[in-house]
């Protein structure tokens, strides 16, 4: 136990010898810290005293759609709740206390947070703007008269000659995005205990993992990328109507995996940052942090994505009509049928909401990711206690770096 935003070290965590499993508890122990023993001077047994008033209780009449009438045994007893030191109570999480958390991350620690989301946001912005403006060749004209396979060949180079041109606004939105991620994590991670973080903390803590999440980052790439290119690629060899279907099918088969190998590998980058280890061994820790639970993660990773991009075609959309109607020339070739080529106007306001949505975005995307990570930990390895012991709680120890009396 350390006071980093890790929790643990490397190498040590619980599910790393028990296949996953759930860590047993400790028993609990006097405050001497020894097992619990009986005195041989007990006290004489109680004798129960029957009660004066000898008036039998009202029965208990059936309610219907409830049973019998009046309270159920035990009905002031139950569990007390779980602590909350910060944006989640330390238990295992639901889907919608995930999501609340990722929010209220945002809207507690705003400041930082949207400090952090917006500046990568410009960045982003501003490089995909310039690409677009200076680097994307225009769309080639169509001739009405070419055969389908001659519209085919121009619509594969226009697209090779877009992805080219977006190359280099791409690395800088893969960078920013890496930074946004790592910083992130951070503050997430201290928001969990109800600990306030500074941009330059932030900053302090993640810059030293920077390097091995970039390769972390590109080594998933390069994994969708392989999968994917291996489905198709006996497709493309055969050619043909054969060579249709095959691509298809062989396609649709490597989508599926490279979703599936996502998902597994989708814990691995806050394992890489809160326990500090290596990219190859915060992939294995992903793999057994997801493992029993895909289908789990899948969906609430799903309906994250989902409601990221109403929230998003809700901000570009107006912003996009807006810059429509102020470029002059992109609407006169939206209404004669051509091709619109849009200019400054259109690109800085579309710019801007993309900067307002990515700005709101990319933290929530960050907070389910990481609170997916600590949920997963709280249900395989006791990561609730010491959440406790690292937020203060009483009854839970001395939190990391505190003495104790006499210590």
């Amino acid at each position: 136990m350390n006071d980093t935003p890790g929790w643990t070290s490397p190498g040590s965590a619980p599910s790393d010898d028990q296949d996953g499993s759930r860590v047993p508890r400790p028993a609990p122990a006097d405050a001497n810290g020894s097992a619990p023993q009986w005195s041989k001077d007990q006290p004489p047994a109680g004798r129960w005293t029957p009660p004066t008033d000898r008036t039998p209780p009202p029965p208990r009449t059936p309610v219907r759609g409830q049973g019998w009438g009046g309270p159920p045994p035990n009905a002031h007893w139950g569990r007390p709740p779980a602590a909350k030191p910060g944006v989640i109570p330390l238990r295992p999480l639901g889907m919608g206390e995930i999501l609340d958390g990722a929010v209220k991350t945002l809207r507690t620690y705003w400041r930082t947070v949207l400090t952090i989301s917006t500046a990568v946001a410009v960045v982003s912005q501003t490089a995909n703007i310039l690409a677009q403006r200076y680097l994307v060749p225009a769309a080639p004209a169509t001739n009405p008269d070419a055969t389908p396979a001659e519209v085919l060949d121009q619509s594969l180079d226009s697209a090779q000659s877009s992805l080219l041109g977006l190359g280099p606004a791409l690395l800088v939105t893969l960078m920013a995005s890496l930074v946004c991620a790592a910083l992130l994590t951070v503050v997430i991670s201290r928001a969990v205990l109800g600990r306030p973080v500074s941009l330059g903390t932030a900053w302090q803590e993640a810059r030293p993992r920077l390097l091995q999440l970039t390769g972390l980052t590109l080594l998933l790439a390069a994994l969708s990328a392989g999968v994917v290119l291996a489905g198709v690629l006996p497709g493309l060899l055969i050619g043909g109507p054969a060579g249709v279907a095959l691509v298809f099918l062989g396609g649709l088969g490597a989508i599926v995996a490279a979703v599936w190998l996502m998902i597994r590998f989708s814990l691995a980058s806050p394992a890489l940052m809160l326990e500090r280890q290596g990219v190859i061994p915060s992939l294995k820790r992903s793999a057994k942090l997801v493992q029993g639970a895909w289908w789990r993660i899948f969906g609430i990773t799903l309906l994250t994505q989902l409601l990221i991009f109403v929230f998003a075609m809700i901000i570009a959309i107006p912003f996009a009509m807006i810059g429509i109607a102020v470029d002059g020339d992109g609407f006169s070739g939206l209404l004669s049928g051509e091709a619109a080529t849009f200019g400054w106007p259109f690109l800085i306001i579309t710019g801007i909401g993309s900067v307002i949505t990515s700005a709101v975005t990319y933290p929530i995307s960050a907070g389910v990711t990481v609170l997916l990570y600590v949920d997963q930990r709280i249900r395989r390895e006791a990561l609730d206690l010491e959440l406790a012991r690292a937020a203060g709680l009483p009854g839970y120890g001395p939190a990391p770096g505190d003495q104790t009396v006499g210590g």
